[in-house]
């Protein structure tokens, strides 16, 4: 691509931390891109070892740009932004670039950015095995493309053939990469359907634990807003940036795989590294001080990823991603006592220090009591319920937004958390899931609305794909 040579990129603000992706230069980010670019794109016959991918397949082109542009190849498309910052010699606001090949899919320990675009995919009738794979090895090669900050398709948004579509959708052009991040799942009815129907061949690779997450009390769960037999999550610090990656790789599918359903985030709701401060929620309480952050690899390693002989080969080195759509009824919540929002958190409003006294990091006292004898920090408090203390030590890493969603028919917003977990087990999430569904003070203001679980695969290698060791 013109200029695609001449560009810069500098390392983001996150310090290297022992178990988080560490930023790329521009060109290693490059390096990544092209090596995608020069990977196979057949799909492998149903038993065979798995192959690398070359490009982006027809089918992918056809969603990419109409037939007209049949036979293009993936390549680099210069960010024009970027460059010319680089050559006035200032540093590019948002030009992190996290490496896409590794042994650990980006997005889950990487420092959590501020935005989010989260969109669950279903395949179409009729998709076949082969469709499926070469889906997989043409998302692979975008999003390598996307995370290191081009365009996708050898002519990317602007420069192609003027008769036909772009090959890239454009609104990111001139934009640094921002951090982005792409994560892909794979949901429980990819490997048989709700009727048990074996569609691609996989049922005997599903892992035993990959099911639907069962019905916790008080769920008021929307099928629409449910599920799903793939996920993609694409984090950046720009929310321009992190609605492209969704919106091609959405092109990309067409014809093998359309969106279910997809949710907007923004203003993280936990913190993944010791770097960041701990953000607020809608309820304006700091969220996550607890959370596991990628600078404690050996709980990383026990709470987070999938160990040998936990299940499918295929699946070890990945993780297990809990969705859950979470409602604040926020106009009751903004009318209530600082006191009783206090009391149902279990942490102060403003330090966010538990009720037993401290600062922000000090381990909760469930045990003290006041004057009057009653806990400094309700039974029935959130910070209780959810705390590893109670729980068997069971943690999880958590990477939740907020959302609002305009408003509803009586006027009220629509408005919450978008809860994001990744634990080894499902069964983390379930466990604290069902003391919180059945004792939490919080649920006089929450709704749980929508949930999904997908298995992460692991990383991909450079010149192969997510998720390749499952049809290998």
């Amino acid at each position: 691509m013109k200029g695609g040579d001449s560009r810069e990129r500098k390392n983001g603000p996150f310090p290297r931390a022992e178990g988080a992706e560490t930023p790329l230069s521009r060109e290693e980010g490059d390096d990544q891109a092209d090596a995608g670019a020069s990977a196979s794109g057949t799909a492998p016959a149903v038993g065979a070892p798995a192959k690398a991918p070359r490009g982006i397949s027809r089918r992918g082109l056809l969603g990419l740009a109409g037939a007209g542009v049949a036979g293009l190849g993936i390549g680099i498309a210069a960010d024009r932004g970027v460059q010319a910052l680089a050559a006035a010699g200032a540093p590019a606001a948002g030009s992190t670039v996290y490496p896409f090949y590794q042994d650990h899919q980006a997005g889950i320990v990487t420092p959590a950015q501020d935005r989010l675009h989260f969109a669950a995919f279903d395949l179409t009738p009729g998709a076949s095995r082969a469709d499926l794979v070469s889906l997989l090895q043409d998302w692979t090669t975008a999003a390598a493309a996307l995370t290191a900050g081009h365009d996708i398709g050898r002519y990317g948004a602007v420069d192609g053939p003027y008769d036909a579509p772009p090959e890239d959708t454009g609104e990111a052009f001139g934009l640094p990469p921002a951090g982005l991040t792409i994560t892909v799942g794979f949901g429980p009815t990819l490997f048989a359907t709700s009727a048990g129907e074996d569609r691609f061949g996989l049922a005997s690779a599903r892992p035993d634990a990959l099911v639907d997450l069962p019905h916790f009390p008080g769920d008021q769960l929307d099928a629409a807003r449910s599920g799903g037999d793939l996920c993609v999550q694409a984090c950046a610090d720009d929310p321009q940036v992190a609605v492209h990656a969704i919106r091609n790789l959405s092109r990309i599918a067409f014809g093998r795989a359309a969106i279910r359903w997809s949710q907007l985030g923004f203003g993280r709701t936990s913190s993944t590294s010791t770097s960041q401060a701990t953000p607020r929620n809608l309820f304006g309480f700091k969220d996550g001080t607890a959370n596991i952050k990628a600078e404690q690899p050996a709980v990383v390693d026990d709470q987070v990823w999938v160990g040998s002989g936990d299940g499918p080969a295929w699946l070890t080195g990945g993780s297990y991603l809990v969705a859950r759509r979470i409602r604040m009824t926020i106009e009751t919540w903004d009318r209530t006592a600082l006191r009783e929002q206090e009391t149902v958190f279990g942490r102060t409003k403003g330090e966010g220090a538990p009720l037993s006294g401290g600062t922000e990091f000090t381990e909760p006292d469930f045990a003290g009591t006041g004057k009057d004898g009653a806990p400094l920090i309700d039974p029935a408090s959130h910070v209780r319920l959810a705390h590893p203390a109670q729980n068997k030590g069971v943690q999880m890493l958590r990477r939740g937004y907020n959302f609002v969603d305009g408003n509803d028919d009586l006027g009220r917003l629509e408005a919450g958390l978008f809860f994001i977990s990744y634990q080894r087990r499902p069964s983390q999430f379930t466990t604290v899931q069902l003391a919180l569904a059945r004792h939490d003070a919080m649920n006089e203001y929450v709704r749980h609305v929508g949930s999904a679980l997908f298995a992460v695969p692991p990383g991909a290698a450079r010149g192969s794909y997510l998720g390749a060791a499952l049809f290998a």
